[in-house]
């Protein structure tokens, strides 16, 4: 929690919209940060990133196309923060950033440039977990169980790949882009052909793309915070109203439903809220974090289906209702974060 003894307020800069396809969620995020956060503890500027990349100063945004701040806001650019190191009150970044260029290590680079504290995970970290392909072939390494999967490359034989992809994974498969979020470029294929139209849109979003089998089971969430020492959450569990927890159920409607805690038994909440922190552990997270997984009882168990560095804090988001079940507030959650990225940051500076 914020410690009594801080001098001065710290000055907070929430950085959100950006480039990606994920822009609005990180708009809406962002204006629920900005509201939670106590003016009482924090001096709070708010930077925005257009979708063509121009950063901005603005107010609390209000609309979910943060475009329209090219006509309303002040235009700046990082220097705001890469001059933060000459200023004697505590900063830290709070990236708000879902998606890649923002999400997968290259404003974590751009922050620890600056020597600037940031919420979250840190370069390699997000860059790991951003990559489902990779964050996959290192679970696989260690020995963390997940659904079956084929990595493909725009640039590869499909044919050859989507032959494979059905003999090793059955139909139903799931298509979807490596480096993406927010179910976004997902899609369900149940014939080769609807593999074919899959993988054409999810190569729009990024040049490789996952095919994995179709898990039936449920949907398991569970919440990590920390960095050394993370602890995690009760779990939660997602019945969605579609097929599978496509963006709509997580943004536009509220067909899905949000079981908070889970209805597991006390071995399955300490089974899988073990499993959550020895995946964050292991992909290098720090901060935060929400892993997501399947479970197939009677059958493989839990299997890790992703994790998240950035989750989502909108009021239908998992990560901040799974703390609030846990005992930890809204604001009392953003208090804990800035103080860890405030940890994080002494620490590695102190080893440089």
């Amino acid at each position: 929690m914020i410690s009594e003894n801080r001098k001065s307020k710290a000055r907070i800069i929430v950085l959100f919209g950006g480039e990606s396809a994920e822009h609005d969620v990180s708009c809406v995020t962002a204006a629920h940060v900005l509201r939670a956060l106590d003016p009482q503890k924090y001096d709070v500027t708010t930077v925005g990133i257009t979708r063509d990349g121009q950063w901005v100063n603005t107010e609390l945004p209000t609309a979910r196309d943060i475009k329209t701040l090219n006509a309303t806001g002040s235009p700046t650019s990082s220097s705001l923060i890469f001059d933060a190191q000459n200023d004697s009150t505590q900063l830290v970044v709070i990236p708000l950033l879902h998606g890649p260029m923002g999400e997968d290590g290259t404003v974590q680079g751009l922050l620890e440039l600056a020597h600037v504290a940031y919420v979250g995970t840190g370069v390699l970290g997000s860059a790991v977990a951003m990559d489902k392909s990779i964050a996959k072939q290192i679970m696989s390494a260690n020995s963390i169980a997940q659904q079956k999967f084929i990595t493909v490359r725009d640039t590869d034989d499909q044919d050859k790949i989507i032959d494979q992809a059905i003999s090793q994974l059955g139909l139903p498969v799931f298509v979807k882009p490596a480096n993406m979020g927010s179910s976004i470029g997902v899609k369900k294929a149940k014939t080769r052909g609807e593999i074919v139209s899959a993988l054409t849109n999810a190569f729009e979003f990024d040049e490789w793309a996952l095919i994995e089998e179709a898990v039936t089971g449920r949907e398991i969430e569970v919440a990590v915070l920390g960095n050394e020492n993370p602890r995690a959450s009760v779990p939660g569990e997602i019945v969605p109203s579609h097929e599978f927890y496509d963006y709509e159920d997580k943004y536009i409607g509220d067909g899905a439903q949000l079981l908070v805690p889970a209805p597991l038994s006390e071995s399955e909440v300490a089974e899988v809220q073990q499993l959550a922190l020895k995946i964050y552990r292991t992909l290098r997270s720090d901060g935060m974090a929400r892993v997501d997984f399947f479970y197939e009882k009677g059958g493989r168990g839990f299997l890790c289906n992703e994790i998240n560095t950035i989750p989502g804090f909108t009021p239908i988001s998992m990560y901040p209702k799974l703390w609030q079940a846990s005992g930890l507030s809204y604001s009392q959650l953003l208090d804990e974060l800035i103080e860890l990225a405030i940890a994080r940051h002494t620490k590695r500076r102190n080893k440089t």
